[in-house]
């Protein structure tokens, strides 16, 4: 890759929470901008080029038209990152996916359903390629700055494959489950240093499976803990609904 490569970022549906944590985690390290051209970035810049040879995508592909952005943008881009939960799983925005989406239209634009473009929430390796994914909701900053220097000098990043669990052991945290709470973090993959279960919050599931979850046990210990089929699908379906439904997980609970 040429000397002080051009980037840009790109948003779909989403709420660019990514996006503004990107520009958090460029306040503590300048030196990437002393590196990299920034082309095109809406939180941040007016100008709008379009020679570029990295994308960061944020958010999920929500409408058809959605498509043509998006494989444009891949045509152009030598690298394609997705950026956060909506644009790796399709996000909070793929909850709706498990109803009708004609009831959806109707809850949401009552009588002006018709006026607005919508189809099923998908993340955007539904539509293109995607080289590599930075999970989360948001990102994590350090994580962000690890992988565009690992881009930047030719190499593959990689995500961890085992899940949050272990970070929380690491951490010496006490698990939640034996403080009367539920988690998903045993079917969550790692990489965020359990944030929200070292706040004593429930890991909700923003970063993805890890490969090949044990999702019949975990809903066996949830039921253990007082949680009912509702209860349940509700905490797995929050920002894994696409994923779920990708690869199948399919019981009585409508998971």
């Amino acid at each position: 890759m040429s000397a002080r490569p051009k980037i840009a970022f790109f948003d779909f549906t989403s709420c660019e929470g990514c996006q503004l944590t990107v520009i958090d985690s460029l306040q503590n390290h300048p030196e990437l901008l002393e590196v990299v051209e920034i082309v095109q970035f809406r939180e941040a810049m007016s100008e709008k080029g379009q020679d570029y040879a990295i994308a960061f995508v944020e958010g999920s592909c929500s409408r058809a038209s959605d498509e043509a952005r998006l494989i444009a943008i891949r045509e152009q881009a030598d690298l394609v990152v997705a950026l956060g939960a909506c644009a790796h799983l399709g996000g909070v925005n793929a909850i709706r996916n498990s109803q009708e989406l004609s009831d959806v239209r109707k809850y949401v634009y009552q009588d002006k359903a018709e006026w607005y473009e919508t189809y099923p929430a998908r993340p955007i390796s539904a539509v293109v390629d995607v080289d590599f994914a930075i999970p989360g909701c948001p990102i994590d900053r350090d994580e962000f700055i690890r992988v565009v220097r690992q881009l930047l000098q030719g190499r593959t990043p990689q995500l961890p494959e085992y899940p949050v669990c272990v970070e929380c052991k690491l951490k010496e945290n006490v698990c939640l489950f034996l403080r009367g709470k539920t988690c998903l973090g045993p079917i969550t993959r790692a990489g965020c240093d359990a944030i929200c279960p070292s706040f004593g919050s429930a890991c909700e599931g923003c970063r993805g499976l890890i490969p090949q979850p044990n999702i019949p046990s975990l809903k066996e210990v949830l039921k253990e803990h007082g949680l009912s089929m509702e209860e349940t699908s509700a905490m797995m379906t929050l920002f894994l609904t696409y994923q779920m439904m990708d690869h199948e997980v399919v019981d009585d609970a409508g998971i």
